[in-house]
């Protein structure tokens, strides 16, 4: 193979072997990838006929994209496995690695694209202000902005618990391959809730926030979560509100807060009090546009399901018949209201 007494090669003849240049071979001897077997006289490098196919390795492993230090890993483990020693695993650590940043480069291409295609396709007069938008956002994005705004709403001392449930349910998973529209209405998303508190309702902080205790929250957004996933399937099949068990579902998380009864006098307090809360509706109306896949009927959100309750609560008052049931009501069909227990008051994600 080489021209050599001694079986070994120069830099040149190992260079001509692989196909690269001196330069190349330089390079990974310099960084320890490539052990000379000796010097010449003169000081020259010698590679012993080895050197050939691990030359080639290491041309394979960079050709993937692998950083030096990932191919050095890999190196040291098959010498550690030529002489009985080493466990493994490098290899395929690596090329995980790797395709989790190579998903992650390709996530934030495809979000490029289709802000760029958003910019394309909006009328002139729009695109300065769609730019501004789409350009406050990273690509990929992060929902963390949607996170913190919640964690500032949800009522202080609430159990981690509680917390990391509601948000799983409040912050959308974001598509990989998005089209403009979602990346539109994430970017109108992200402006929501980064907007200053401007004192009037910028936050829509629930009343209770300030009152509510901890086990109380916990309770409330518990019962909460369930009603809404009910609520979720009646959406899905399109039926329309009225009694069952999602809304009997969402009466109970509300009266297991105040430690008092599902009556109808109840439900006639609470239909009142809800009616009055703090509205997001944005929030949920873009939500749904980001996680709603094309020409598709939006997805339902905790928001929409929420609506669809509070409809259900006021179109099973409504058959009553105009009976005023609230009255001689008795001390435990408590209205929610500022004599909830622990000072508890209603609350909705609205």
């Amino acid at each position: 193979m080489f021209s050599s007494y001694d079986g070994l090669c120069t830099i040149g003849e190992l260079a001509g072997q692989t196909g690269v240049s001196v330069r190349t071979v330089r390079f990974y001897s310099d960084r320890g990838l490539l052990p000379e077997a000796s010097r010449s006289a003169g000081g020259h490098r010698r590679y012993a006929p080895e050197a050939v196919e691990r030359l080639r390795m290491i041309r394979a492993l960079r050709g993937l994209d692998l950083p030096v230090a990932e191919v050095r890993r890999i190196l040291d483990e098959q010498d550690a496995r030529d002489v009985g020693a080493g466990e493994g695993g490098a290899l395929e650590d690596a090329v995980a690695g790797r395709l989790r940043a190579l998903g992650s480069e390709l996530a934030a291409l495809r979000w490029r694209e289709a802000a760029l295609r958003l910019v394309q396709e909006s009328p002139p007069a729009e695109r300065p202000d769609r730019l501004r938008l789409v350009g406050a956002v990273a690509a990929p994005p992060s929902t963390a902005s949607l996170a913190r705004f919640w964690r500032a709403w949800l009522p202080p001392r609430m159990p981690a618990r509680s917390v990391t449930a509601f948000l799983k349910a409040a912050v959308p998973d974001l598509p990989d391959d998005p089209r403009p529209a979602q990346v539109l209405a994430f970017a109108r998303l992200h402006a929501y809730v980064t907007r200053p508190c401007d004192g009037r309702g910028g936050r829509y902080q629930p009343q209770a926030h300030g009152v509510a205790g901890a086990r109380a929250s916990a309770v409330l957004y518990a019962g909460l979560a369930e009603a809404y996933d009910l609520a979720g399937g009646e959406l899905r099949r399109d039926a329309e509100p009225g009694p069952g068990e999602a809304l009997d579902a969402f009466v109970d998380a509300y009266a297991s807060t105040y430690g008092t009864c599902d009556t109808a006098a109840f439900r006639h307090g609470l239909a009142g009090r809800l009616a009055d809360d703090p509205r997001i509706d944005r929030y949920w109306e873009l939500t749904a546009e980001v996680i709603s896949a094309p020409d598709d009927r939006p997805e339902p959100t905790p928001g929409s399901a929420h609506d669809w309750l509070l409809a259900s609560l006021e179109t099973q008052l409504g058959a009553m018949d105009g009976v005023d049931v609230r009255e001689g009501a008795g001390s435990e069909a408590r209205s929610p209201g500022s004599d909830a227990p622990d000072g508890a008051r209603a609350i909705s994600p609205r």
